[in-house]
């Protein structure tokens, strides 16, 4: 690179992705947030908008502040730079193409083809720098059939199988109640970028990094797939239980819900013991994982006994019984959540700036001992960063800035 992280970013952020410059053109959630991630630790990021078309999840709320800036945006666009630039527009494309130069990484999440319909699809790109790692996120990937097709999250959800699984047993299924398909594509964009840039500094050469939603779906239906290919048995709505083991799953306690997974034979004789029923675990009946586990012996004997011995209990007590010993949760709502001291002994609610509001949000889950004390800043505004970047990166003079601004091109 022609230019150092250090002159973009003064106050580089601890991270062992120091160095790593990344150019993010993409919108939304899934590829924000593969960036975003690579921000968290340590890269450089340059997020890109289009001058007169940003982000649109600039407008989702919920909103803080005067000037009701966007903490949704904020929580999947923080510690990046950010700049505009029409990639439309010739001079918008040869801005592009300078900018790819000197960086290591461009994300982005256009439907396949259009990068190539605008000129500045990899193997143009891959002209001006060899070492590029070029990902793209898409729902279908840039193969296939399929393609070409429009996606959203829940596309990912009801195309990868995840939707047909999911909610209760004689009843249509339900989504997930989350973008896990626009998240997972996410995740594995890290790490499929990760492991181009490993490869690029190897061997000099870079690569296209091709992620689905589809795909990224698929691999988290756990054993949905070979019990199909192996059994024939085509996956179902479940609820809360499980296809194989039980008791795991949910039960009422007095103040609410726990999940309580202890379906082993040990597990088993120690939730009897704690309850005062040590009797229990030499029933007969009831005495081995495979009996228990029978539908009919299950609801008829285990699980009125885990209702009657929870019911006695609020979550924070049957918790605290468990202790470190038995699979035993309280189901937390989103606010508990977040008041966890667990959690935030683990640095997971980080304080970001908002505007002018600090907005506290998930941090980052992956954990380095070199990466103590993190930094989380704010997300860019539009353009916000337009001068430093187009001027140590691009090259630019203030009059060449100023007459692109002027004619829309940033």
């Amino acid at each position: 690179m022609t230019q150092s992280p250090k002159d973009l970013e003064p106050e580089i952020r601890p991270g062992p992705l120091n160095g790593l410059v990344v150019l993010d053109i993409t919108r939304v959630v899934a590829g924000p947030y593969c960036a975003m991630l690579l921000a968290d630790l340590g890269a450089t990021v340059i997020k890109v908008e289009n001058p007169g078309d940003p982000d649109y999840a600039r407008g989702f709320p919920p909103f803080v502040g005067e000037d009701e800036a966007s903490a949704f945006f904020a929580q999947y666009n923080r510690n990046k730079l950010g700049v505009t630039l029409d990639l439309k527009a010739e001079d918008g494309k040869a801005l592009l193409k300078s900018l790819v130069r000197d960086v290591d990484v461009l994300i982005e999440n256009f439907r396949p083809g259009t990068m190539d319909k605008l000129g500045l699809g990899y193997g143009v790109l891959a002209k001006e720098n060899p070492r590029l790692v070029y990902t793209a996120l898409s729902g279908f990937g840039r193969t296939g059939p399929n393609s070409r097709r429009p996606a959203f999250d829940n596309t990912g959800q009801a195309t990868g199988g995840l939707w047909s699984m999911n909610g209760m047993p004689d009843q249509p299924p339900m989504r997930v109640g989350t973008i896990i398909g626009d998240l997972s594509a996410a995740l594995y964009g890290v790490i499929g970028t990760l492991a181009a840039v490993r490869q690029a500094e190897q061997t000099g050469k870079g690569d296209v990094v091709d992620i689905s939603q589809q795909d990224s779906v698929l691999s988290l239906t756990e054993n949905a797939v070979v019990r199909y290919t192996c059994a024939g048995e085509v996956a179902s709505p479940l609820g809360n239980d499980h296809p194989f083991v039980r008791p795991y799953g949910q039960f009422p306690c007095k103040d609410g819900f726990v999940f309580f997974g202890g379906y082993t034979d040990k597990f088993w004789k120690m939730t009897c013991d704690l309850f005062g029923a040590p009797e229990v675990a030499d029933d007969p009946e009831i005495d081995t994982m495979q009996k228990r586990f029978e539908q009919e012996t299950y609801e008829r004997r285990v699980r009125p006994l885990l209702e009657e011995w929870f019911s006695r209990h609020t979550k924070a007590e049957l918790e605290e019984m468990a202790g470190d010993d038995l699979p035993l949760n309280a189901i937390k709502g989103v606010d508990e959540v977040v008041e966890d001291p667990h959690i935030a002994a683990r640095d997971m609610i980080v304080n970001v700036s908002v505007g002018a509001e600090l907005v506290r949000m998930f941090g980052l889950p992956v954990k380095l001992d070199s990466m103590s004390g993190a930094r989380f800043q704010g997300p860019p505004k539009v353009g916000e960063h337009n001068d430093v970047v187009w001027s140590k990166l691009g090259g630019l003079s203030p009059e060449r800035i100023a007459q692109l601004k002027k004619s829309g091109v940033i």
